[in-house]
């Protein structure tokens, strides 16, 4: 499968935001990946998940939400609307890209998992399905109920607190959604076959709600 990779840059909020958009021939969808706290685009985790999703047959759009001047402020890095307004910001540029029909998608990690939900809250944006991986959708508490997108929680069953707090904030949530534990995991998903579970559970997500 041929894959094409185009460098973004994107004017968001007075700043430029880099990143990579990664396209198979006729990809039946694209996911936006919203990066965790001390990760960027690079994050081999999430670009291990993005090789997994075009191998299937979807686009992936890695974005930097913080320059990396304001990725070392902590204040910016749990500030879910701006990280959530930027991402919304991204996605509605995102359709320079691709085709107006092309099905979209979240992908988020950590905190980043709180701005894809934020962002999906947004009346007017076009989010088909939502995944978070080891997220804290308990930072985007207040929006919750707003999501319409089918939203799937991926835990590790190691992470106890994270997996708390994920059970507790589903009950938010008024669209479709699943909580999906995989056996043994740590916050990261290091573990041997742990990350290929999630990039699993991912595909099979974005095919059933997106394609």
């Amino acid at each position: 499968m041929t894959l094409r990779t185009t460098a973004m840059a994107t004017d968001v909020e007075g700043v430029t935001l880099p990143g990579d958009l990664l396209m198979p021939e006729q990809a039946s969808a694209v996911v936006l990946f919203a990066h965790g706290s001390g990760s960027s685009r690079f994050s081999p985790r999430n670009r291990a998940v993005a090789g997994r999703l075009t191998d299937a047959g979807l686009g992936a759009l890695l974005v930097d939400l913080l320059t990396q001047a304001e990725a070392a402020d902590r204040r910016l890095v749990f500030d879910i609307p701006l990280l959530g307004r930027r991402l919304a910001a991204l996605t509605r540029s995102v359709g320079e890209h691709v085709t107006p029909t092309t099905p979209l998608g979240y992908f988020g990690a950590s905190t980043g998992a709180a701005a894809a939900l934020w962002a999906a809250a947004e009346p007017d944006l076009p989010v088909g399905a939502v995944v978070s991986r080891g997220g804290r959708p308990d930072l985007a508490a207040d929006r919750l109920s707003a999501v319409r997108a089918p939203t799937l929680l991926v835990v590790g069953g190691a992470d106890t607190a994270v997996l708390g707090l994920n059970e507790q904030a589903a009950h938010s949530l008024r669209c479709p959604w699943e909580l999906a534990v995989v056996p043994g995991a740590t916050h990261l998903f290091s573990e041997p076959g742990a990350l290929d579970q999630v990039a699993d559970l991912a595909i099979a997500w974005f095919r059933r709600h997106l394609t």
